[in-house]
């Protein structure tokens, strides 16, 4: 492989006037640029990254730590972050925390260790000392899909409250009063926040929301599978379960068809987090759908525009709901409502 040094003989010029080529210099003329940049390409040359990364104390890479690669939320997140990061000039190092403070932790220590120039985060809890540190010390960071309350760090995420507002109010337009949620970790601000929400919602059409019916699940669809169990073994249980995310309501419809109860015959079914998945399920799943790739994007430029010294600011976009049929809707009713769109 070539180096700066077969790159300045192929030349005809000293070392010093390749690196202050390949660094965009003012002071070297038109002519050796040329005789340069021509010897670059003849020689394949590539120039040392971590190298240019000690002279210029930038990387051009960005960090991004998800919560769960298998959930296909964060997946598609991750998807549209690289895509705009790449359309932005950066590369991005992706570590998965696999909903684990302990393993959130050892993935942003690493990417620090190497030196990126920005971090994006989808906290896995509010209590990390180092991710603290990390914020307060001046690294660029940007909160993603979850934050840390009182981290002075821009957050980009999405408004569920008023789609899981016209959720209920769908379920109650069918008839449902029996209503129980599977609720996200409370150690996280979107596992909170969509309990919130929901108790809120049924207040409206004074429904409670009573201990029996939360099920504390961890994103995840074993919790979910767990939890529904549990509501089934009720003396008197939910006419819907609405799962916080997607893949516990996977772990839901994998509970109901073990005990051979169909959806939404014997209960119906919502979740947050809408993913391609549901319109091929059967019944296809009613669901909150966020937009994702549109806070991927948002959340690249925010960072971005930390690194190089503009202002970030933290964006919130709203969530929708998406009516399908798992929930006893009538699909001759409305059937441009019950296209997916996701």
């Amino acid at each position: 492989m070539a180096g700066i040094k077969d790159v300045a003989a192929e030349a005809g010029v000293s070392v010093a006037t390749v690196s202050r080529v390949l660094n965009d210099h003012p002071s070297v003329s038109a002519a050796a640029r040329a005789r340069v940049l021509a010897a670059v390409e003849a020689l394949g040359y590539r120039p040392n990254a971590v190298a240019r990364s000690l002279r210029t104390d930038q990387t051009h890479t960005l960090g991004l730590v998800i919560s769960d690669v298998l959930n296909p939320y964060f997946t598609e997140l991750a998807r549209s972050v690289e895509e705009e990061a790449r359309a932005l000039g950066y590369s991005v190092i992706i570590g998965n925390a696999d909903e684990r403070p302990d393993l959130q932790d050892h993935h942003v220590r690493n990417l620090l260790d190497r030196r990126i120039d920005g971090l994006l985060v989808s906290p896995t809890d509010g209590g990390s000392p180092l991710m603290l540190d990390a914020a307060r010390g001046g690294t660029p960071m940007v909160f993603v899909d979850r934050w840390i309350p009182g981290v002075d760090v821009p957050v980009v995420r999405s408004d569920g409250r008023a789609a899981v507002r016209d959720l209920v109010a769908h379920l109650h337009r069918l008839g449902h009063r029996r209503l129980a949620i599977i609720a996200g970790p409370a150690a996280t601000t979107t596992g909170r926040e969509r309990v919130d929400a929901f108790r809120e919602a049924l207040g409206a059409y004074g429904l409670e929301l009573p201990d029996a019916y939360i099920g504390q699940g961890d994103f995840q669809a074993e919790s979910g599978r767990r939890v529904t169990e549990g509501f089934l073994d009720l003396p008197e249980p939910p006419e819907v379960v609405f799962a916080a995310d997607n893949l516990m309501a996977l772990g839901a419809l994998d509970a109901l068809r073990a005990r051979g109860l169909r959806v939404p015959r014997d209960m119906a079914l919502a979740a947050f987090d809408d993913i391609r998945w549901f319109v091929h399920t059967d019944p296809p799943i009613t669901a909150i759908a966020q937009p994702t790739g549109d806070l991927g994007r948002a959340a690249v430029r925010a960072l971005v525009d930390r690194i190089e010294g503009r202002t970030p600011h933290s964006v919130t976009l709203p969530a929708r709901l998406v009516v399908r049929r798992s929930c006893g809707e009538d699909p001759a009713e409305n059937p441009a409502r019950n296209r997916s769109q996701s």
